[in-house]
C-alpha cells in the first residue's frame, strides 16, 4: 500500500520565509545607494529580487509536491549537463568582477556553480544509495564519488570560485559520511583535501594575498584588506540594536558588494546584534529540521538527500558569514535567501522544496 504524502515540514517552511523576508528588505536598503547611482533607480534591485523571490518559491511549492524519488531518474543527466555547462563557461562566459562564472546572453544569465550545487547533491545521493553496500570499500565505494567530484572541482575553481568548490567537495563529504565511509578513508580524504587547497592558494597570487590581508588586513587597509576592514567597520557600528534600518553608512559605497557577498554586514549595521543573531538562529532552526528529516527519511536515499540539501544551504552560510567577520579569508559566496541574486536563489529553492517534500514521508515528525 502506498504511502500517503503528509503536510511538509511547517517549521522549516517558517524558516525560509522568513530568511527570505530578511532577504528582501535587506536587498532594498543595502542596494539603494548603489542603485541609483548606477541605474538611477534605487528600486532597481529590489524589482529584480522580488521576481527572483516569486520565481524561486513557485518552484519550491512545485518540487515541494513532487515524490522526491523521481529525482533519481535525473541525477546522471543532470550532472552531465552541469559538466557541460561548466566546460562552455571558460569560453562563452561572461567576466564580472574578474572572474568568468555566468552563461547566457541579453539579461538573462545563469551561474553554471549554481547548478553544480544541486546536481552534484543529486548523484551523489543516488549513487551512494545504489551502492551502499561498496561504501567501506575505498575504491569500489569512495573514488567513484571522488572522481565526479574532482571533475566539478576542477572545472569551478578554474573560473575562479574557490569557495563553491570548497562548499560542493564539503558537501559530498559530508554524504560520504552520512553514507557509512569508514573514517581511516575520510580522514585521509580530509589531509589530502587540506592540502589541495593549501595549493590552491599558493599557486594563485592573488588568494595569497588575500590569505594574508585576512591575517592582518591593516597591512594592506586599502587594497587586499579593504573587504574585511569596511565589513567590520559596519558590524561595529551595528552594536547591539543597529543604527537603523535604512540608516547604514557603508553602504554609501565604502563596503563592495553590499547587496551580494557581504550583505550580512549591512545586516548588522542597521539591524545590530539582534539582527544577526536572528538570522543566524533561523539557520540553525533550518538545520535542525533539515536534520531532522534526513534522520527520519523512510529510505536511505531520501536521507541522503535531504543531508547533502541542507548541508549544502548551511555550509553555504556559515562561509559567508566567516567571512563577513573575517573568520575565514574572503572568498565569493552569496548568504543563502538573503543575497541579492537569481539562480543561486532558484536553485537554492528548488533544493528546498525537495527537502520538504520529502518531509511528508517522514517517520515522525
Amino acid at each position: 500500500m502506498a504511502v500517503r504524502p503528509k503536510s511538509p515540514d511547517f517549521i522549516l517552511f517558517f524558516a525560509v520565509i522568513a530568511l527570505l523576508s530578511f532577504g528582501v528588505v535587506m536587498v532594498y536598503s543595502s542596494s539603494a545607494v548603489s542603485a541609483y547611482v548606477n541605474f538611477d533607480d534605487s528600486y532597481y534591485f529590489l524589482k529584480r529580487q522580488l521576481i527572483w523571490v516569486t520565481l524561486g518559491v513557485t518552484v519550491m511549492l512545485v518540487t515541494l509536491n513532487v515524490d522526491y524519488h523521481v529525482w533519481r531518474k535525473f541525477a546522471k543527466p543532470t550532472l552531465l549537463l552541469t559538466i557541460v555547462l561548466l566546460i562552455l563557461v571558460p569560453g562563452f562566459g561572461k567576466v564580472v568582477n574578474g572572474a568568468r562564472r555566468w552563461l547566457g546572453f541579453g539579461s538573462l544569465y545563469l551561474q553554471p556553480s549554481e547548478i553544480a550545487k544541486l546536481s552534484m547533491v543529486l548523484y551523489s545521493s543516488a549513487s551512494l544509495a545504489r551502492n551502499q553496500e561498496k561504501i567501506s570499500s575505498f575504491i569500489k565505494g569512495v573514488v567513484p564519488q571522488l572522481l565526479i567530484l574532482l571533475v566539478i572541482f576542477g572545472l569551478i575553481l578554474k573560473e575562479p570560485d574557490l569557495g563553491t568548490a570548497l562548499a560542493i567537495g564539503g558537501t559530498v563529504f559530508i554524504l560520504l559520511f552520512t553514507a557509512g565511509a569508514r573514517l581511516s578513508h575520510l580522514t585521509s580524504l580530509g589531509l589530502v583535501g587540506v592540502t589541495g587547497i593549501i595549493a590552491a592558494i599558493l599557486l594563485e597570487p592573488y588568494r595569497l594575498k588575500r590569505l594574508l590581508a585576512f591575517n592582518d588586513p591593516w597591512a594592506d587597509p586599502l587594497n587586499t584588506g579593504y573587504h574585511i576592514i569596511q565589513s567590520l567597520y559596519a558590524l561595529g557600528s551595528g552594536g547591539l540594536f543597529g543604527v537603523g534600518l535604512g540608516r547604514s553608512r557603508e553602504k554609501f559605497l565604502y563596503l563592495p558588494e553590499p547587496h551580494t557577498d557581504f550583505i550580512f554586514a549591512i545586516l548588522g549595521e542597521e539591524l545590530g546584534f539582534i539582527g544577526t543573531v536572528t538570522v543566524i538562529l533561523l539557520f540553525f532552526l533550518f538545520a535542525w529540521r533539515g536534520f531532522k528529516i534526513a534522520i527520519s527519511a523512510p529510505d536511505i536515499y531520501g536521507s541522503l538527500l535531504a543531508a547533502g540539501l541542507t548541508t549544502m544551504i548551511i555550509m553555504q552560510a556559515l562561509m559567508n558569514i566567516a567571512v563577513v567577520t573575517a573568520s575565514m579569508p574572503v572568498t565569493g559566496i552569496p548568504l543563502p535567501f538573503i543575497s541579492f541574486g537569481g539562480s543561486a536563489l532558484i536553485f537554492t529553492l528548488l533544493g528546498v522544496g525537495i527537502l520538504l517534500n520529502i518531509s511528508r514521508y517522514i517517520h515522525d515528525k
